[in-house]
């Protein structure tokens, strides 16, 4: 069974670059798509993009300027960053993962880290 666990500060000043890692234990990182997505406060999930398993990239296009993900397969684990942060960054941050190709659709992700709570405040 894969399981995932986020990490990560937990507070990030405004303008800076927020940057979470997701550890994958129980399974290899290849041959999945990974994802991140996040839950502003009283809002839906949202997702923020993917790193396929030939390590392609896609974004949503609302983050795509400030966001990438990227991963190291020697450690079994794949990273987010987001730049120039905002207050409105402030959400909980998932790693999710699923078999075979990509989505853009959180609920297609099957296995799922526990979230962290990442708030953006000076």
């Amino acid at each position: 069974q894969v399981q995932l666990q986020e990490s990560g500060p937990g507070l990030v000043n405004p303008s800076q670059t927020l940057s979470l890692t997701c550890t994958v234990s129980g399974g290899s990182i290849t041959g999945n798509a990974w994802t991140w997505i996040r839950q502003p406060p009283g809002k839906g999930l949202e997702w923020m993009g993917v790193i396929s398993d030939d390590g392609s990239t896609y974004y949503s296009p609302s983050l795509k300027s400030r966001t990438s993900i990227s991963r190291d397969t020697s450690k079994n684990q794949f990273s987010l960053q987001l730049s120039s942060v905002t207050p409105e960054d402030t959400a909980v941050y998932y790693c999710a993962a699923k078999k075979g190709g990509i989505s853009r659709v959180p609920g297609a992700y099957d296995h799922w880290g526990q979230g962290t709570q990442v708030t953006v405040s000076s």
